[in-house]
């Protein structure tokens, strides 16, 4: 059952007036707001900032053909924990369930730190996503809690503003940090960062919580979580590791869809269920589930492919390709701020319709974009796609929050944070294959007179991006194209994918509705 409320439920801080003391007035809710994106900062800037500082991990712990899997494991533990830890904090709170999770993270960053190969620095990237699991999609409840409807547009745009930032700047962080100081130091500069946040919250947020006893579903997060974390491994590793139609890849995505299927029977009988099966059976719910999904693969594909194509193709700098995306930056959080007042306006459907279609223009000029195109045109794409996602990442978000009561804000944005951490994992998979794909058939089948000068696969992107700094031979400028096509069939997956999550949009209702429970 539903209960009509309007374009914009403009009741969002009820639950905050009812859970929380003291936390209305703007003094107070400051400095929470302010350790919010302090930890939100540091969960993204560590799905970026080891980009640059590779060459000196490998140089260092050795294992190269191991490293991809310091970025996999991050996303992967991340993505499977989100909806475990929405879930408990509708149980026993945000407080304790945040705080455990920047814990978890520092605990991570310390161990990451002081590895003594990539084995244990690849463990504990994975104790790192775990922790960031919960940072993430408690960030965004709390903001939930203690902000109105009207205002949580604004609020979230900071966020986004601080996320898109970290995008940019951890590449950048990275190499500095590897260059002048140690890569390790890129871990340990968390520690007083993240202390801060924690002290903030434990002094700044009082939240009261009504105490009953809970079953905890162990079979749902169990199958859960191993269902996910097979169908991720398969689409990182598949094409790479091992063949797609090999009997390892068939055997894990065999076990992996069995897992999710024992998950939904499991979560059917769960009294207390850790994702509940009504999240995938409301409208406005499935809309913003799988536009989430679209926002975290079409960020991690422009976060990886605009540089490789500014430094690669282009032939600008490394600290010049990874600030190629400020454009995105500025753009995202300044629509996401003004998302506000245009949804209590005209609705979060049609403020979504509008961002959605903008994000499709910025593909369709990707898709344009020309071989020897100048940095300004890359710049300006990704402003186009930013100013599209700020009307939609946030207003979708909102509308999720707004149809429910503060005891299942965790669980709804658990959830669609647990999609846009999945479309994350899978957009990186997906974009990769479609890259490797093609610079693997034009390293496979070169022009006769360059096939002795060349690998006969194209051994990754920086392979490819070492030979063609050198811009004046006819194998460089062989690879340097190559790179180019590889980069221009991801931007037109990047096209098929706004075109869908402009599809998607026309699941959320027009007028959103107070979700009743039987």
């Amino acid at each position: 059952m539903t209960k009509a409320v309007g374009r914009a439920q403009p009741s969002g801080s009820a639950g905050a007036v009812r859970t929380y003391k003291g936390i209305g007035l703007r003094s107070e809710r400051g400095p929470i707001l302010l350790a919010i994106m302090l930890s939100v900062g540091l969960v993204a800037l560590d799905s970026t900032i080891i980009a640059t500082a590779v060459p000196s991990v490998v140089s260092d712990l050795g294992g190269f053909s191991q490293f991809p899997w310091l970025f996999s494991i991050y996303l992967l533990t991340q993505a499977v924990s989100v909806p475990l830890y929405g879930k408990f904090s509708d149980m026993i709170g945000r407080k304790p369930v945040m705080l455990f999770g920047i814990g978890l993270f520092l605990l991570g960053s310390v161990l990451c730190g002081v590895a003594w190969n990539m084995l244990s620095l690849i463990l504990f990237r994975g104790l790192q996503g775990l922790g960031a699991g919960a940072v993430q999609p408690i960030s965004l409840t709390m903001v939930g809690d203690l902000y109105t409807v009207e205002e949580r547009a604004k609020v979230q745009g900071y966020i986004a503003g601080v996320w898109a930032a970290a995008s940019v700047l951890g590449p950048a962080l990275g190499g500095l940090f590897s260059q002048y100081v140690s890569w390790r130091w890129i871990f340990f500069i968390n520690l007083p960062l993240g202390a801060f946040a924690a002290w903030t919250l434990i002094r700044k947020f009082r939240e009261q919580v009504s105490h009953r006893p809970h079953r905890i579903d162990y079979l749902g997060a169990v199958t859960l979580t191993t269902g996910c974390s097979l169908l991720i491994v398969g689409l990182l590793q598949g094409g790479v590791t091992w063949g797609w139609g090999s009997p390892t890849s068939v055997l894990i995505f065999a076990v992996g869809a069995v897992a999710i299927v024992a998950f939904v029977l499991a979560e059917r009988k769960a009294v207390e269920p850790i994702l509940p099966l009504w999240v995938f059976q409301r409208r406005v719910l499935i809309g913003g589930s799988l536009v989430s999904l679209g926002v975290g693969a079409i960020t991690i594909g422009l976060s990886s492919y605009v540089p490789t194509l500014a430094q690669g193709v282009l032939g600008t700098g490394p600290l010049v390709a990874g600030f190629s995306l400020a454009s995105l930056t500025i753009a995202w959080p300044l629509t996401a701020s003004f998302a506000g007042r245009v949804y209590t306006r005209i609705g979060f459907r049609n403020t979504a319709l509008i961002g959605t279609a903008v994000a499709v223009l910025g593909a369709w000029l990707w898709v344009m974009v020309p071989e020897r195109s100048h940095l300004y045109q890359v710049a300006g794409c990704c402003f186009v796609i930013g100013l599209g996602m700020g009307f939609v990442a946030s207003p979708t978000l909102i509308a999720v929050q707004s149809v429910v009561g503060w005891e299942r804000r965790g669980v709804v944005t658990g959830a669609n944070m647990f999609f846009r951490a999945g479309g994350s994992a899978l957009g990186a998979a997906l974009f990769g294959a479609i890259a490797n794909a093609e610079l693997g058939r034009r390293f496979a089948h070169p022009p006769s007179n360059l096939r002795s000068q060349l690998p006969a696969s194209a051994d990754g992107t920086t392979l490819v991006l070492r030979r063609s700094s050198d811009r004046h031979s006819e194998v460089s400028e062989y690879i340097r194209h190559s790179l180019y096509l590889a980069t221009h069939e991801v931007f037109w997956g990047l096209l098929l994918l706004t075109i869908a999550m402009f599809v998607a949009v026309w699941l959320i209702p027009r007028r959103t509705a107070t979700l009743t429970f039987d």
